[in-house]
């Protein structure tokens, strides 16, 4: 079994030590034992750690995540899970598309003001329904 220190884990995956730190608390990783201060884990962690960053970088949570890992740590993925995050992305990129035209179309109307153009007054009549929602600010390491 091929081991790597915490550092290594740190360069190979490009995450630092505190969201290593965090992972391991919430049971995403789990280290191996100690080799002086420096935690140890099995070589394998980078690739769980790259299952992570692509989950995160879908929306997932990290409590979606630890489900899709099986309690001896391989990967267990829940195709019904990945599909409903797929249909979920599509609508956000449907809503997105929206707002870049909408947006687009602001900064090039012609109208007088944006108040004065029924474009811009429908996105505000989209926008006060609900139709259109705010981006979700991500909290670092989470």
């Amino acid at each position: 079994m091929s081991e790597l220190d915490i550092g290594e884990v740190m360069k190979r995956s490009g995450l630092p030590a505190s969201a290593l730190r965090f992972y391991e608390q919430k049971g995403l990783i789990a280290s191996i034992g100690r080799r002086g201060q420096r935690r140890q884990f099995d070589a394998a962690v980078v690739e769980r750690l790259a299952l992570i960053a692509m989950g995160r970088a879908a929306g997932f949570s990290l409590d979606e995540i630890a489900l899709m890992f099986a309690a001896d740590g391989s990967p267990r993925l829940d195709r019904d899970m990945l599909a409903a995050k797929a249909a979920e992305l599509d609508e956000r990129i449907r809503e997105l598309t929206v707002m870049r035209d909408a947006i687009a179309h602001a900064a090039d109307c012609p109208a007088p003001t944006h108040m004065e153009c029924p474009t811009f007054r429908r996105l505000l009549q989209a926008a006060a329904s609900g139709a259109i929602r705010p981006a979700r600010p991500r909290r670092p390491g989470v």
